[in-house]
């Protein structure tokens, strides 16, 4: 069965709130909203003002993980500072989910690479997920979107480490790069199914650079914008995006896709589908 994922190539802040009710799902309980913070010196990410209807309709709460390498986002206090630098605090209530150890560990019965997941403590505060994504390349991944939201966004230091060494935190930059890639599609299971399915997605395909928000020194953009998505499934809205790339018209797309195409992103999708916690196929319905 396919999954449904509503389209808009108006990029507002408006519009993402309409797209999102088109949903029609009501998130339960206490709402963790998941966003980038954005690395100190990102020209790329998404501003709290971007995201401010949508987060304000859902009253919940922004949260964010600390990062496995240096920067202004790889200890809670500095992390805290930068959230009220780039102004996610002084329009929303932040939550730091690994600000205090110890981690919460979540099983992987059918990992493909790893059989654990190591997720920041505070998200036993929350009933339910939110997951704001840009969509954009990404140094590593190939690209990022709900699925990296879903694995690298919500694990904890320690469990970024985890995942990108596929177990071995040791070795969390030498690992194997495709089992680097399942490793991310083990982790976001466990996320999903934490929440029992009471997530849903938003992805917005605009400024997208080929390297990702956490890059303090990032590409500008290469491709010109293409549009808003939402959808409850994670992976038919990162293969909708995916297609999207693909269908441009606009001439620097063969940067973004020589990106995605020369770290196989597209593993990360196809090894999500295998765990069948989302479909690859999909109805996109677009919207004026």
């Amino acid at each position: 069965m396919s999954a449904k994922v509503y389209f808009s190539r108006t990029i507002t802040p408006e519009k993402v709130l309409e797209l999102y009710k088109m949903l029609n799902t009501e998130l339960p309980g206490n709402v963790a909203i998941k966003v980038h913070s954005g690395e100190k010196g990102n020209q790329n990410f998404l501003s709290p003002k971007f995201w401010k209807p949508v987060i304000d309709h859902v009253n919940g709460t922004v949260v964010e993980c600390n990062t496995a390498y240096a920067g202004e986002r790889d200890v809670t206090e500095r992390h805290i500072k930068l959230m009220d630098y780039h102004g996610w605090s002084r329009y929303f209530k932040v939550d730091i989910l690994d600000a205090e150890g110890p981690d919460l560990e979540l099983p992987i019965p059918n990992g493909k690479k790893i059989d654990k997941n190591f997720v920041g403590k505070n998200i036993e505060n929350y009933d339910s997920m939110l997951v704001l994504s840009h969509f954009k390349g990404h140094p590593m991944g190939g690209y990022g979107g709900a699925l990296k939201q879903l694995s690298i966004g919500v694990a904890s230091s320690y469990g970024k480490k985890y995942i990108h060494g596929v177990g071995d935190t040791d070795n969390f930059w030498g690992s194997d790069h495709d089992s680097f890639l399942e490793s991310m599609a083990d982790a976001a299971g466990t996320v999903i199914d934490y929440f029992k399915g009471n997530l849903l997605y938003v992805n917005v395909m605009k400024n997208m650079s080929v390297d990702c928000d956490c890059c303090a020194v990032a590409e500008d953009p290469c491709i010109a914008d293409i549009g808003i998505l939402v959808s409850t499934d994670p992976i038919a809205i990162d293969q909708a995006c995916i297609d999207l790339v693909y269908a441009s018209s606009d001439p620097g797309k063969p940067h973004l896709i020589e990106r995605i195409e020369s770290r196989n992103g597209i593993h990360t999708i196809e090894t999500a589908a295998e765990h069948g916690y989302g479909t690859r196929e999909y109805e996109l319905i677009e919207v004026e």
